[in-house]
């Protein structure tokens, strides 16, 4: 089973946790573990910190097997750190690359686009 959620909202920070909420949601629905959950919600507050424009910010989670991000647009600045390899620190690519399993980012008309996917592990289930 798949579900996909598609937001779009003001980026500016007083939004921001309309987007963990509904994250939340869907992984308590899916029975996503605790750490899987918080790892989605660092990365995504990470990355929505990075936007403090006035356009609107697009989130979109498909939760299934994988937990599948796609968020954006970025201006090319926002997000120079992600073209780096490890750097030093605790820059943007190092705590990405820490909580997901991929982070790419796509280069679009109206700017830089980051997906991220997170294996969704379920917690084990007894017999009941």
């Amino acid at each position: 089973m798949s579900d996909e959620v598609k937001l779009v909202l003001p980026a500016q920070e007083d939004f921001r946790p309309i987007v963990h909420l509904v994250v939340g949601g869907l992984a308590a629905r899916l029975d996503l573990t605790f750490d899987t959950l918080e790892d989605v919600q660092v990365a995504l507050g990470a990355l929505l910190a990075r936007r403090e424009d006035e356009r609107d910010v697009v989130v979109t989670l498909e939760l299934g097997d994988t937990v599948r991000i796609t968020l954006g647009p970025f201006e090319a600045a926002a997000l120079a750190d992600l073209e780096q390899e490890e750097g030093d620190g605790l820059g943007l690519r190092r705590v990405l690359d820490t909580v997901c399993d991929t982070v790419e980012v796509d280069k679009r008309d109206d700017g830089a686009w980051v997906e991220l996917t997170k294996r969704a592990v379920a917690p084990a289930r007894t017999g009941g």
